[in-house]
């Protein structure tokens, strides 16, 4: 998907081969961060059934986990929206067509889950 950054900026299997970036890039340290700490809530879930904990327990940290994707998903869905189509949309042509098509897609899937 991309190359290492001392190759350059990313290249996406989206984009032109130009080293465009993804809407996300900006935020690449704050979203790790946040994926790091919903990496953990799920590492809880498993120490928590490892450890018998109580169903109820275990299935409110199910929803909080869940909860906390969606809202990553969600701020995702965002960012390509305002960089992603919105350049698409200043190209013009088959592009936009392709970026909207692509976008409505991934939020029907989110909207499955």
């Amino acid at each position: 998907m991309t190359t290492t950054e001392a190759a350059g900026p990313p290249v996406t299997d989206h984009d032109s081969g130009h080293g465009e970036t993804h809407g996300y890039h900006k935020q690449k340290d704050e979203h790790l961060k946040r994926l790091r700490r919903i990496e953990g809530q799920i590492r809880g879930l498993q120490r928590m059934v490892d450890e018998d904990v109580y169903c109820i327990d275990i299935l409110t940290q199910v929803s909080a986990s869940t909860k906390a994707l969606q809202s990553f998903a969600l701020q995702l869905l965002e960012e390509h929206l305002r960089h992603c189509v919105a350049d698409a949309a200043v190209k013009g042509g088959e592009e936009i067509d392709a970026k909207v098509e692509e976008a409505t897609k991934a939020i029907a899937r989110l909207l499955r889950t």
